[in-house]
């Protein structure tokens, strides 16, 4: 049975996820904090067979490469970030003062559609708005999805970082997120999770 681990790393307290099953596990979003992720790791016997990024600002990547290189997991990113793991300027870590934040290149470019890494089967949506390779990874058979920054509880991302478009965000929630059944539970880049059905009547910026 696959479950879930909600893990707030970094600066920003950002939400990594911890998603495994039979020892094995898809890490979502390690922005930071490594020796504490490890630990949650080592203590369940978990091997990490992918590192998969809602998107590469910086909040969501500190510790991409620490990650990488202790369980050799490959990254996956969509292609329209795939420079910023590696330029503060576009990542946003050069516009806040937590010094500068680098990753090495994505190995694996993510696209639209089913994917399936290990035991894990999930669907990728493109959820651009909040930035342009924004991403959302819908387990659909265990009704939980994984909006990155894009939908939060009673609200949605911002919009005001290089590359973000408010037009497109809402397009993106109503389109990619909303078509989903009320009770897909949503997992936020930051805060705590909520459902479809919550967001649909009760997020103000879509009342």
């Amino acid at each position: 049975m696959i479950k879930i681990s909600r893990m707030p790393l970094g600066p920003m307290a950002t939400n990594a996820y911890i998603i495994h099953e039979n020892k094995q596990a898809l890490v979502v979003d390690p922005g930071g904090d490594f020796d504490k992720l490890q630990s949650y790791l080592k203590e369940r016997e978990l091997d990490v067979v992918a590192i998969l990024l809602t998107h590469a600002h910086f909040d969501h990547i500190g510790a991409v490469d620490e990650l990488r290189e202790a369980y050799e997991a490959p990254v996956y990113l969509h292609e329209a970030e795939a420079e910023w793991l590696m330029d503060p300027a576009q990542n946003g870590s050069a516009l806040f003062p937590v010094g500068e934040v680098k990753a090495k290149p994505a190995d694996y470019t993510l696209e639209p559609g089913q994917m399936k890494i290990g035991p894990f089967t999930f669907e990728a949506r493109h959820t651009p708005g909040h930035s342009p390779g924004s991403m959302s990874f819908v387990f659909r058979n265990q009704r939980f999805t994984i909006a990155g920054d894009t939908l939060f509880q009673r609200g949605m991302g911002r919009t005001d970082l290089p590359g973000g478009d408010r037009e497109q965000l809402e397009e993106s929630i109503r389109e990619q997120l909303f078509s989903l059944r009320n009770d897909m539970r949503i997992y936020p880049g930051h805060g705590l999770a909520t459902t479809i059905e919550e967001e649909k009547q009760e997020n103000p910026f879509f009342n």
